[in-house]
């Protein structure tokens, strides 16, 4: 401040437009503060915003692994079941070959084939009747979780948009400080 005191002393004489030297220091110090605190805010808000932003976009970063582990969840359960499938069927066919191994013939032995392999195209079926459960869900979960993301996301748009509205203008940030200026030179000039 007294930097400024000292050069407007030298330049105007008595003063900056006749405020004399107490009051051009009060007036180039007011006009200092002003613009400290005009720019400050400025850069607070613009911070404010970019913070907002670097969330929203954490946030769709959380949405993708969400999803990604849902993928994960599916592909495993699909997997397990197969070895479950693939057990039932060799149990299956090692009870056939036990029963053929017997030698016997007739109607009872047929009729116990059948039945084996009935039972193993019934657990067949139930796992496959599992999985297209299993593939329902995720469809569901998926789409909820898109929903989820697309509300999540308009919703942080709508945020940064707001935060980055607030931010006021290089050109307004100098009509305020200019405004405040004149405001003080006016009361300044009254004394």
């Amino acid at each position: 401040m007294c930097v400024f005191a000292a050069g407007a002393t030298g330049i105007l004489g008595k003063g900056i437009l006749g405020l004399g030297v107490k009051g051009s220091n009060l007036f180039l110090g007011s006009l200092g503060l002003n613009a400290v605190t005009g720019f400050g805010g400025r850069s607070a808000k613009r911070a404010a915003a970019n913070q907002r932003y670097q969330s929203a976009l954490l946030t769709g970063q959380s949405f993708a692994r969400q999803q990604e582990a849902l993928g994960a969840q599916l592909k495993e359960t699909e997997a397990s079941k197969a070895q479950e499938k693939l057990a039932r069927t060799i149990q299956a066919l090692q009870a056939r070959g036990s029963l053929r191994a017997t030698e016997r013939a007739g109607l009872t032995v047929n009729l116990l084939l059948a039945d084996q392999e009935r039972q193993a195209a019934n657990f067949r079926e139930s796992i496959n009747q599992t999985l297209e459960s299993v593939r329902r869900q995720y469809t569901r979960n998926t789409e909820g979780l898109v929903a989820e993301r697309d509300d999540r996301r308009n919703q942080l748009q709508s945020n940064i948009n707001q935060a980055y509205n607030k931010i006021p203008s290089l050109g307004s940030t100098l009509l305020n400080v200019a405004t405040q200026g004149l405001s003080t030179y006016g009361q300044l000039a009254n004394l």
